[in-house]
């Protein structure tokens, strides 16, 4: 076997175990937020949908609505992510350690907010909107 085709099926595989990893820690990460979505009284299949699933983070922490229009804005709509994130955790009772695991291992701390014994209690952000089942 040629040693420029025996590179290639080494890449392929490495490339495909890649591609297995991604799509494990995504289905990980969504089934996390779906069944934290549920838990706050939201729609868990609103995290499939781009834009829905802000709107819906927005009305389960407590934010304005106008705040939608900020995560079409870069570097705006980072910050906005963060303190949503920072009120989510509030949100279910968690301290900041919880905030950094949302933001910086969401595949971890998704299901295990979702999947654990975290209770939500209600929106942490200055504007609670009623949410809807």
């Amino acid at each position: 076997m040629p040693l420029a085709t025996t590179y290639l099926a080494t890449g392929s595989g490495l490339v495909f175990i890649w591609i297995v990893v991604v799509v494990i820690v995504a289905v990980l990460e969504i089934a996390g937020m779906w069944k934290a979505y549920e838990k706050a009284h939201e729609h868990g299949w609103a995290v499939i949908i781009p834009i829905y699933h802000f709107w819906c983070l927005l009305r389960i922490v407590g934010r304005p609505k106008w705040w939608l229009i900020l995560y079409f804005i870069p570097f705006a709509n980072i910050v906005v992510l963060l303190i949503a994130l920072w009120d989510l955790a509030k949100s279910f009772g968690k301290s900041a350690g919880w905030f950094f695991g949302l933001w910086l291992l969401p595949f971890i701390f998704w299901p295990m907010l979702g999947f654990g014994e975290a209770v939500y209690a209600g929106p942490a952000g200055p504007e609670p909107w009623a949410a809807t089942a």
